[in-house]
């Protein structure tokens, strides 16, 4: 399935502004935000933290299953697609993000 229908999948993330991902030193290490061109990533990432509750290997795993033909030009172009990048890293050599959901006051 290509990338647009896995995201009709997808919980939705209208309530959300932002998540935060954490190392395991408790470090931020991205913000993704709820807005064009990263709504995507955000609702794959809250998808997999609400699945697995962190951002772990397996999960990373199922992450690029979901970006579908985009996890393929991320792995052509390194860098072009920082949160795909991010996946490919837990998958090759480990680790685990925390994901800290930043919630929508309404107000913006």
């Amino acid at each position: 399935m290509a990338f647009a229908d896995n995201l009709k999948q997808l919980p939705k993330v209208s309530h959300l502004s932002a998540l935060q991902l954490f190392d395991g030193a408790g470090n931020i290490v991205a913000t993704i935000e709820n807005k064009p061109g990263q709504a995507g990533s955000l609702a794959v990432y809250n998808h997999l933290a609400q699945l697995y509750g962190a951002i772990t290997g397996e999960a990373a795993k199922k992450g690029l299953e979901l970006y579908a033909e985009h996890a393929a030009d991320a792995q052509a172009h390194p860098g072009k697609h920082p949160n795909i990048d991010r996946l490919v890293t837990l998958v090759t050599e480990g680790g685990q993000l925390r994901v800290k959901q930043i919630f929508s006051t309404g107000m913006e």
